[in-house]
């Protein structure tokens, strides 16, 4: 396990992405690429090959042993299995995977005994426990309020964990947290009675909060990366409450679960990833690079658009253009992630070069010192045998 790198397991993280995407697009009646299994299993491909392989990933890295990369690894490649024909198995290692994450939150509480570190770990206990109910059942719809808030949970602590700094009101605080204990209300009540209407309060309570005391509309003033990011939360913020409210009071509507699930982990969740990824991409492979280039603002336009594009439609009960849309939203997905990769790789190879280039100046430096004492220990010898 020593030998496990986080580059190897990304390759496997994007195929798991792919195939997700596919089976979105084939559950949209786009027949490209007709992959049943991948269509099948559609939620567990993005919650938990991609997302939980992501942020297990992301997780693991803090630790210092490289052991602890066996548990994205082991979310990863479920996927193979997932789409052989093995859900079954896959379902288990996942289960077993969000255990290896529930072990990483536990000594990282440990270490950081603070508030965020806590609501990260039920974030992964939620995850474990959806992965749970999915085995149990081998039903998406019971596990899916708990995938959703291993996502919530995780992203509500890292949140707070970089506005830990800022001034906010006690009573704001206690707000956060009645948010986070109604959502968890929520998951425990009947979901088509009053299990939706509580979750969709606790989404909109939390979306206001993040609006109002996130570092996010701080950031948004300012030029460059920080403007990127920024916009990019807050965006994610609207439709985090677009989500509570379609959760709370849409269910009447012929697409309700198509709408509350993606603008939940489309729009939300991803808008969370593209505002992160020129952070969190250098961090998960230890450089410090900064790999923000404005050409991601082209992207992240056309994944907003493409999105809204598909929920205006299903809003409308238009089926055609949501199926346009949703197909054109995925490979906007794929696109970004390219760009991003692409612009890590430039990067990185831009550092390796400034790296090796002072590494030779140095090299050089080094030489000339050395031949200049050379030259003066022989001048020193020539004058002390003349003398002699």
């Amino acid at each position: 396990m020593k030998s496990i790198q986080p580059a190897l397991l990304i390759p496997f993280i994007i195929v798991g992405l792919l195939f997700g995407i596919i089976g979105g697009w084939i559950r949209l009646g786009h027949m490209a690429f007709p992959i049943g299994e991948a269509a099948a299993h559609h939620g567990l491909l993005m919650v938990g090959c991609f997302l939980g392989s992501l942020i297990s990933l992301e997780r693991a890295m803090v630790m210092k042993s490289k052991l602890w990369l066996a548990v994205p690894l082991l979310s990863a490649i479920s996927m193979p299995f997932v789409l052989g024909g093995w859900p079954g198995l896959g379902a288990y290692m996942l289960l077993a995977a969000s255990l290896g994450l529930v072990v990483i939150m536990y000594f990282q509480t440990i270490k950081v005994a603070e508030i965020y570190s806590y609501i990260i770990a039920m974030g992964a206990a939620a995850w474990m426990l959806g992965n749970f109910a999915y085995v149990y059942s081998d039903f998406v719809p019971m596990a899916t309020g708990w995938w959703m808030a291993f996502l919530l949970f995780t992203i509500l602590g890292e949140r707070m964990e970089l506005n830990k700094f800022l001034p906010t009101p006690k009573w704001a605080g206690l707000f956060f947290y009645a948010g986070i204990g109604v959502f968890g209300l929520g998951l425990l009540l009947p979901f088509h009675q009053w299990g939706n209407t509580v979750l969709g309060i606790a989404l909109l309570c939390l979306a206001l909060w993040l609006f109002r005391f996130d570092m996010a509309r701080y950031a948004a003033r300012k030029p460059g990366q920080f403007r990127y990011i920024g916009i990019g939360l807050l965006t994610g913020y609207f439709w985090l409450a677009l989500n509570g409210w379609i959760m709370g009071w849409m269910e009447d509507h012929l697409f309700y679960y198509d709408l509350y699930l993606h603008t939940f982990f489309l729009g939300f969740t991803f808008s969370m990833i593209w505002a992160h990824a020129p952070i969190i991409l250098p961090m998960v492979f230890k450089l410090q690079i900064n790999i923000f280039h404005p050409v991601l603002w082209l992207g992240w336009i056309m994944f907003q658009v493409t999105l809204a594009g598909r929920i205006v439609s299903a809003w409308l009960g238009d089926a055609t253009w949501r199926k346009l849309f949703g197909v054109a939203n995925g490979w906007v997905i794929l696109i970004m992630f390219l760009l991003v990769g692409t612009l890590f790789i430039y990067r990185k190879k831009q550092l390796e070069t400034r790296s090796a280039e002072k590494s030779r100046f140095f090299s050089q430096k080094i030489k000339i010192w050395r031949e200049k004492v050379s030259e003066r220990d022989m001048t020193t010898k020539e004058k002390k045998s003349q003398t002699e």
